[in-house]
């Protein structure tokens, strides 16, 4: 079992629960070594001092702010000090609707635990009220010298805990992007083809179709590199579309964005209206004109269509292996 990262007593009213702090997502990064070009050897980084550029021990340093003039040394025990209490209790302060709390404000994700079975009713009855009231429990606490805002809410039969960012910390768009569309307006015609495109791409919501392809390319170059193979190289980015192409690149992607089932519908249609065709035929035809269209696609044009489609391995595939797995499952469509 994780040990938990914070032990503390969560307090809403009179009401205090000892819990425990437990990370809730991991990363998946590849990490790498920095090594010298050409010899192989490691690079390390080391504390030195700087006037002597003797290495330090991490037991003799200590925290220096600069005013501009000098630094103010602070002992880390001495930031200890200041907050003996506030680093061992997570008070709720009041609760909130969750849908007050605007996305931009979440920051870090944690799961809260009981600590011990005897304050089991405690934790269930906090994490089912807010289940039932629909809102989160907004708190300060201290932890590794740091003060956090968080939102304590529940998820799936458990507590969680959401840092927050404070609100001086959320920076304001107009001050950092100096290129907001402004008074720009887009046609009704425009407005509404881009609806009918959001409307086509509109999928349920499966955290479970969606892989970090970047790290699976990452670790199959690694791979390819040990055996001396090479790799597909990623297709370069999509051109930027401009006002004069906007409407054409809108019609397009609305078409493109159907779903095969959609595309053989119709072309199973028009056989069926043009008479005269053997089944085996038409529906070779339909299988290699849907390759057809499908290899003008780009990739991630095409990994969209596989996740609607649910098609398997997708993420490993390149862009003729899901042009082929796409094609292949458009045929067995209209042969059913």
């Amino acid at each position: 079992m994780a040990r938990p990262v914070w032990a503390g007593n969560l307090a809403f009213g009179l009401v205090s629960l000892p819990v425990g702090l437990y990370t809730a997502t991991d990363s998946h990064t590849i990490h790498f070594h920095q090594l010298e070009r050409g010899t192989g050897d490691r690079i390390r980084n080391r504390r030195v001092n700087e006037r002597t550029g003797d290495e330090v021990d991490l037991g003799d340093i200590v925290k220096g702010y600069d005013t501009g003039e000098e630094y103010v040394l602070v002992e880390p025990k001495e930031l200890d000090e200041i907050a003996p209490g506030r680093s061992r209790s997570l008070e709720i302060a009041g609760f909130v609707n969750l849908d007050e709390v605007e996305p931009i404000f979440f920051d870090k994700t944690y799961y809260l635990g009981p600590r011990g079975a005897e304050y089991a009713k405690v934790y269930s009855l906090l994490e089912q009220a807010l289940a039932k009231a629909g809102k989160a429990g907004i708190a300060t606490f201290v932890m590794r010298q740091h003060e956090y805002l968080v939102a304590v809410k529940a998820e799936d039969g458990i507590l969680t805990l959401h840092t927050l960012h404070w609100a001086d910390e959320i920076r304001d768009p107009k001050k950092e992007i100096d290129a907001l569309p402004g008074k720009a307006r887009p046609s009704e015609k425009e407005l509404k083809m881009a609806e009918q495109l959001i409307e086509a791409l509109s999928m349920d919501w499966d955290p479970d179709q969606f892989h970090d392809t970047f790290q699976e390319k990452v670790a199959a170059l690694i791979a390819a590199k040990k055996t001396g193979e090479t790799v597909e190289k990623a297709e370069p980015a999509a051109k930027a579309t401009g006002a004069v192409d906007l409407m054409e690149a809108l019609r397009a992607s609305v078409e493109r964005a159907r779903s095969p089932k959609d595309t053989q519908g119709e072309k199973a249609t028009t056989a069926k209206s043009a008479g005269g065709q053997k089944k085996g035929v038409s529906a070779k035809k339909r299988v290699t004109s849907s390759a057809e269209s499908l290899q003008s696609l780009t990739k991630a044009e095409l990994y969209r269509k596989a996740t609607a489609a649910h098609v398997p391995r997708r993420s490993a595939m390149t862009h003729d292996q899901l042009v082929e797995a796409l094609a292949g499952m458009a045929g067995r469509r209209s042969r059913s």
